[in-house]
């Protein structure tokens, strides 16, 4: 028998899997193959989508009406306690704890009010002589009102248009001033330049000139393709820098007697207004605090910042200087009504933001001016009352509010 040689190769003695395919016997088993694995492939893809079917879960159709919002979070498994709207405060419980905090401070003011004017009253609750000395002292009681008023307002305002939390109008030279004129009217004439400046007209011209120092300001350095409010602050504090030392190589050419005359004055005190001031004091104060209140929806869109204003169509140059020209009749009248009171609106916008727990200014300006009145009424109240005290009591509120002053930069490590 001849040998059956077989050579490597496609072409000689290797049979592919086509060619087994082929061959009549193999065709059924091939059949079979394809067959099983199509039914395992079947299984296969069956078993996984039961699978998805079984771990997925089905999300309910989400509606965005605030009747539906907490429902429709509860399906979910969202937590139940969410923002219901996007209004002054961000849930139920922090607006009570501002209605609370109003109230108390509402409650505190009276109390300090009525102790303030029957505590102390030597006269039978009641008769003639005791509304006489609690008539007097209803005047006091007003003035404290209306520094609390235009202290808190203003600060508050000043605030929020520089978007700074740390400076206050009184960096923008108004003390400064109002120092410059109670120490020249001393030097000029006397002992009796203190008596020179007491008066209606006199007190006009203080505000006056405060005020008109201010618009300069404000014309000047807040106009143009280059308004900053940075420079301007800083051109305050230079300005305010300067008249004050003019006001102390004044005050060391003085006599002993004129200067202890013009110390008197430069100290924030009730006492240091007179209650035929009030007329022209108070319609210029609400004037100025009621355009404030108007604008407090522009205030809140003014602390956002200038790129958020000029998206929403506000113009912010223009809204910053009237807010600040309404801060300056304030301070104005605050400082030629009672002096010099640096750190007391520092203290009360502070308190304020802390209390208020909210970013609406017509939240914020309400319990701004209760805590300015309670502040200073409270002062009063404790240094009369109960340590038996007389003397100024903005002392005491300037060290508590320039402590306060100095906790706030520590803690925050800047400016």
């Amino acid at each position: 028998m001849a040998e059956r040689t077989t050579t490597s190769g496609p072409a000689a003695g290797h049979v592919t899997e086509g060619e087994v395919a082929d061959t009549p016997l193999a065709r059924p088993h091939v059949a079979e193959r394809h067959a099983a694995d199509r039914h395992l492939l079947d299984r296969h893809l069956a078993d996984r989508r039961l699978g998805t079917v079984g771990e997925e879960t089905v999300s309910p159709e989400i509606s965005t009406a605030p009747a539906d919002l907490v429902e429709d979070l509860e399906v979910i498994g969202a937590p139940r306690r969410t923002r219901s709207s996007s209004g002054a405060f961000p849930d139920a419980r922090s607006r009570r704890r501002y209605w609370i905090i109003l109230s108390a401070l509402l409650v505190m003011a009276l109390g300090f009010a009525m102790g303030l004017l029957a505590i102390g009253n030597p006269m039978p609750v009641g008769t003639r002589g005791f509304w006489l000395i609690a008539e007097m002292r209803a005047t006091s009681l007003v003035v404290m009102a209306v520094v609390a008023f235009c202290q808190s307002v203003a600060t508050i305002t000043f605030m929020t248009v520089t978007n700074n939390r740390i400076i206050t109008p009184s960096i923008m030279g108004f003390e400064s001033l109002y120092t410059v004129i109670q120490t020249a009217a001393v030097y000029t004439l006397g002992a009796a330049g203190v008596v020179a400046l007491q008066g209606t007209s006199q007190f006009l011209l203080q505000v006056l000139a405060m005020v008109g120092l201010s618009v300069l300001l404000y014309g000047w350095l807040l106009r143009g393709r280059y308004a900053n409010i940075q420079v301007m602050l800083l051109v305050g504090i230079i300005i305010g820098g300067g008249m004050g030392a003019v006001s102390t190589f004044m005050q060391r050419l003085l006599t002993p007697s004129e200067f202890d005359v013009l110390t008197a004055r430069l100290f924030g005190s009730v006492t240091n207004a007179s209650s035929e001031y009030l007329p022209f004091a108070i319609p210029m104060v609400l004037i100025a605090g009621a355009l404030i209140w108007a604008n407090a929806h522009r205030l809140n869109v003014i602390s956002l910042g200038r790129d958020v204003c000029i998206n929403v169509g506000v113009d912010h140059g223009r809204q910053t200087i009237y807010m600040l020209v309404l801060v300056s009749i304030l301070m104005a009248v605050s400082t030629a009504l009672v002096g010099p009171m640096t750190f007391f609106g520092f203290l009360v916008a502070t308190l304020t933001f802390q209390l208020a727990g909210t970013h609406d200014h017509r939240r914020l300006l309400p319990i701004g001016a209760l805590t300015g009145f309670v502040v200073l009424a409270g002062a009063y109240f404790l240094m009369n009352h109960v340590f038996y005290a007389q003397g100024v009591v903005s002392i005491i509120i300037e060290l508590v509010g320039g402590t306060v002053f100095l906790v706030v930069i520590m803690r925050k490590g800047r400016l």
